[in-house]
């Protein structure tokens, strides 16, 4: 060491807060990811590659998003690439199309766009600092109401209620009264609701998806929260831009104080602008055609799992379908259900397990359909040909 000082004894490079996070175990979803990322399939460099049905990612119209965000990128002004103008970190704010336009949301806007970047919270008990974070399904009949009584009768603080609508990993769609029974009843106990509604413009069945957005009044404005970003609606998950919208004020200042070190880059916002400044084309063009593939994607999975005798739960929004292979398993349990994970990975096809969504019952797995591959696969090869087993 330098200076003649005596070297520093070891000492702990992270704060305990830091390691607590550093020592976190990967989860099942990134475990599997990450063997797909080493071993992807493609047709003609690895055709013997792992399939992804995991990942929930909209490749459907690709042809069409690829062709608008090119014309944007083109006409792209060369401030926003040198300059750090505040001006330039507004563009949407001061926009006159406004980015939640296309959300529904007209008036009293409190938003705060950030960089989605593995922003990410799963399903489950989330705990803070003491605290509790309800994240709920509405699986079987299970309520998010009686969920949250459950925590309580536990002794366990719960402070937010966080809703996912259309649901993921099921697809279903909340009922607009009980969108508000769930409302009304945070409102009675104080919590704080966050509306996740990632998967708004993915709905493709004939059904009325009611947004947050859309209520005239809401019972607690000041704590109701909404969520939303690119990555699935408009297939853009590379661009990882995230919306937060809320009426505190409060919690509006302490996120943008966040929002500093996560802002989205003005190139970004330029393309993502001139990419929705075309309502005409996004509501004749894009919004339809989106809504046809998905529905003649899921139909296509969901009839090729019926013909080796996997049901799936009805669903109406998101990319993907929740299929039950509990006759698959050797035994009625998690361990089971891992077993098959690992051998449907080995016959080099991912998918995603029930425990990673915390499903309280095994045998069920997500499987995205929303990938123009599988529609290749599918088309010319029986599914039991990607790993599925057929009958035991």
């Amino acid at each position: 060491m330098s200076g003649g000082g005596v070297p520093a004894g070891p000492g702990p490079a992270l704060s305990a807060r830091g390691a607590r996070i550093a020592s976190g175990v990967p989860g099942l979803l990134d475990e599997g990811f990450a063997l797909y990322v080493a071993d992807p399939f493609d047709r003609e460099r690895n055709p013997e590659g792992i399939v992804n049905l995991g990942t929930s990612e909209n490749r459907l119209c690709f042809d069409l998003i690829e062709e608008r965000v090119s014309v944007a990128a083109c006409r792209l002004l060369c401030c926003f690439l040198i300059s750090k103008r505040p001006g330039n970190n507004l563009a949407w704010r001061k926009s006159p199309i406004g980015l939640l336009t296309v959300l529904t949301a007209f008036t009293r806007m409190h938003v705060t766009l950030y960089n989605r970047y593995n922003s990410v919270i799963s399903k489950g008990q989330l705990s803070m600092e003491g605290n509790s974070c309800c994240i709920l399904q509405l699986q079987f009949g299970v309520t998010a109401v009686s969920h949250c009584w459950f925590l309580f009768f536990q002794g366990i603080r719960v402070r937010v209620l966080v809703l996912i609508n259309p649901n993921n990993p099921l697809g279903d769609i909340y009922p607009a009264q009980l969108l508000k029974e769930c409302l009304e009843f945070a409102h009675r106990h104080e919590l704080h609701v966050i509306m996740d509604e990632i998967y708004m413009l993915s709905v493709y069945d004939d059904i009325t998806f009611t947004s947050v957005l859309s209520l005239d009044s809401l019972p607690d404005p000041e704590r109701t929260h909404f969520m939303w970003g690119f990555s699935k609606d408009f297939g853009m998950s590379g661009i990882r831009v995230g919306v937060l919208y809320t009426r505190n004020h409060e919690i509006q200042k302490a996120v943008n104080q966040l929002a500093v070190f996560h802002s989205c880059p003005g190139p970004v916002q330029h393309v993502l602008t001139q990419f929705l400044k075309d309502r005409d084309w996004l509501d004749n063009v894009f919004f339809p055609t989106n809504k046809k593939r998905l529905k003649e994607a899921q139909n296509l999975l969901v009839d090729g799992l019926a013909d080796i005798g996997i049901p799936v739960l009805k669903s109406s929004g998101g990319l993907y379908v929740w299929a039950d292979f509990r006759k698959f398993l050797k035994s009625q349990t998690f361990e089971a259900e891992l077993e098959l994970w690992q051998k449907l990975l080995d016959k080099k096809l991912l998918i995603s397990p029930g425990k990673a969504f915390y499903c309280y019952e095994p045998g069920w797995f997500r499987l995205v359909f929303s990938d123009s591959l599988l529609l290749l696969l599918l088309e010319n090869y029986p599914l039991y040909h990607t790993g599925i087993p057929q009958h035991p």
